[in-house]
């Protein structure tokens, strides 16, 4: 697989002098997929590599029987602190300068700092029919298949989006794939979990009910411990649209700890779950955890990673763990599933178990790392698909 994109941009806006950057990865019949993130900082760098994950994400996900077709990867992303007063202006102007690509060849939707209620309410501002509207010729039914996934956005569990949950659901699958690999007991096994918006906290309310003990989760306030559990469910209900907790929901024996302090909590499982780049080679050295699953995109750094490796520490790498979201959005919308989330969270399942466990095998067997051994199998399945679709470009 080749490391030089498509496409690449970087757009300037007029009124604030803010940047967006849009990568195009791959194509597959002239169409790719990849959210839009809005953070401060967000680079061309980083949205590159984003790219490039979302084109592996798609070929693991390739299943010859499907009706789900995978796309190419692609992946946008504003310089902007989504807080800021400014932020929804420059997302609507953003959506209209990249407006031909969205309706010809990229599918997005929300990705960190943005929620697709958002996404959708800014792309009909300027001027789309949908943000992910490229997409539509290659459906059979497209008023059918439209329908559909609108009535799974409708979809609410305990009261919460099924939209919000079918990626913490595919990332709490990868832990316990992990853990049953090694013969290790579900019961008790104690989590930590850097940051608890939409896939931090599905993954955390996922975990605690397969009977995980969530020792530890951080916010942008800081670190909330308690090494007897803390009430993932009560911290939940608490949260604002940010993903930040209301610290009047901690309980007596609750603590409050340092922002950086998720990294040294003793815990088994440490799920990194916000920002990328979080773990580099400087704190590293403070974690103890025997899994490291990459929850959020790009979260630890590849010279990190090795040091960890090293010491034993395995890291899951995200464009495995994380891909569960945007594969419910397409087995949703070509058919393979319907609007409904018992069916959506089996098969985010059997699919995550299946991927993980292949991941894993792959990695004992050549004596690689876990992403290598992604690599590795993407490698082999893109020829698949070029073959069956054509030139994938």
């Amino acid at each position: 697989m080749t490391t030089t994109p498509l496409l690449s941009l970087t757009w300037t806006d007029h009124v604030t002098g803010r940047q967006g950057h849009l990568v195009i990865d791959r194509l597959v019949r002239g169409v790719s997929s990849g959210g839009l993130r809005m953070r401060e900082g967000c680079t061309l760098e980083e949205v590159t590599g984003l790219a490039r994950g979302m084109t592996m994400k798609e070929a693991l996900h390739y299943n010859p029987d499907g009706r789900y077709i995978p796309l190419g990867g692609a992946k946008g992303g504003i310089d902007c602190d989504p807080q800021d007063p400014s932020a929804y202006g420059i997302l609507v102007r953003y959506l209209r300068a990249v407006r031909p690509y969205i309706e010809t060849m990229w599918t997005t939707g929300d990705d960190l700092g943005l929620t697709q209620d958002v996404v959708d309410r800014a792309a009909r501002e300027a001027g789309l029919v949908s943000s992910i509207q490229a997409v539509y010729p290659l459906l059979d039914d497209e008023a059918s298949a439209r329908q559909r996934l609108a009535d799974a956005f409708a979809v609410e569990v305990d009261g919460v989006g099924l939209d919000e949950l079918v990626g913490g659901c595919g990332v709490a699958e990868s832990v316990l794939v992990a853990l049953d690999r090694e013969g290790v007991p579900h019961e008790g096994t104690r989590v930590c979990v850097q940051g608890l918006g939409t896939m931090g906290g599905a993954t955390a309310r996922f975990l605690a009910r397969a009977g995980l003990k969530i020792v530890a989760a951080a916010d942008i306030k800081g670190t909330m411990a308690n090494p007897d559990g803390l009430d993932i469910d009560a911290l939940l209900a608490a949260r604002d649209s940010y993903g930040t907790v209301d610290r009047a929901a901690l309980r007596p024996g609750d603590l409050e700890l340092p922002g950086d302090a998720w990294l040294s909590v003793e815990a088994e499982v440490l799920v990194p779950a916000a920002v990328s780049y979080a773990v580099d080679t400087s704190n590293q050295a403070q974690i103890t955890a025997r899994w490291i699953v990459e929850a959020a995109n790009m979260p630890v750094l590849p010279d990190a990673e090795e040091m960890l490796a090293r010491r034993g520490i395995t890291v899951l790498p995200d464009v495995v763990v994380n891909s569960g979201t945007n594969a419910w959005w397409w087995w949703t919308l070509f058919g393979d599933i319907e609007a409904d989330s018992d069916e959506a969270f089996a098969c985010t399942r059997r699919s995550m178990r299946a991927l993980i466990g292949q991941m894993l095998a792959r990695a004992e067997a050549d004596g690689t790392s876990p992403r290598a051994a992604a690599h590795a199998i993407v490698a082999d399945r893109l020829p698949v698909i070029a073959e069956r679709f054509g030139r994938y470009r």
